[in-house]
């Protein structure tokens, strides 16, 4: 069972609204914490900002379903849906990347009759010393549904030294 350090963190840190992260997903733009989204608007990556960046550091972001399959009964779960590494901030604090992805974006497909689901982001500090292709599937391969299952963000944290988290924001979907 994978722990879950970061997420309770995480959920805690959205009490400050200078620590939301900026989340705009399909036609949605500057989505609030918990907000609910359809499904079918959430199927590419969203645009994220964060005004309390530093331009010269570098940034990873994380996000994962944190109620799979079902919320409540999380046998599944979490479940990786993106990690995108070598994030930078332009001087208003829009969050662009150029670099390959550790885990490719995968949209919400919660099972049916489920309610919803809770879709995380996380934006982190990423160490100086990462490594993308010691972590990335190789060639740019989709990473596969069995590495995304009961994904354990506190054990991967500590495995690359990932640095503090910066900002947060979920939405909810079915």
């Amino acid at each position: 069972m994978p722990s879950d350090n970061h997420i309770k963190a995480a959920l805690s840190l959205i009490e400050d609204k200078s620590k939301i992260l900026g989340l705009t997903i399909g036609n949605y733009e500057n989505v609030q914490p918990g907000t609910y989204l359809p499904r079918k608007a959430c199927q590419e990556p969203p645009k994220l900002s964060f005004t309390g960046t530093n331009p010269n550091s570098t940034y990873m972001i994380v996000s994962m379903d944190i109620d799979a399959p079902f919320p409540g009964f999380g046998v599944l779960g979490p479940i990786l849906h993106w990690i995108q590494s070598d994030v930078k901030a332009t001087s208003e604090g829009v969050l662009e990347y150029e670099a390959p992805f550790v885990a490719n974006y995968i949209g919400p497909a919660p099972p049916p009759m489920s309610s919803p689901h809770r879709y995380t982001f996380f934006l982190y500090e990423q160490p100086a010393d990462f490594d993308l292709t010691a972590h990335a599937p190789a060639g740019g391969k989709k990473l596969g549904n069995y590495n995304r299952m009961w994904y354990d963000l506190d054990a991967w944290a500590e495995k690359i030294k990932l640095g503090p988290l910066v900002a947060f924001n979920y939405f909810t979907s079915n």
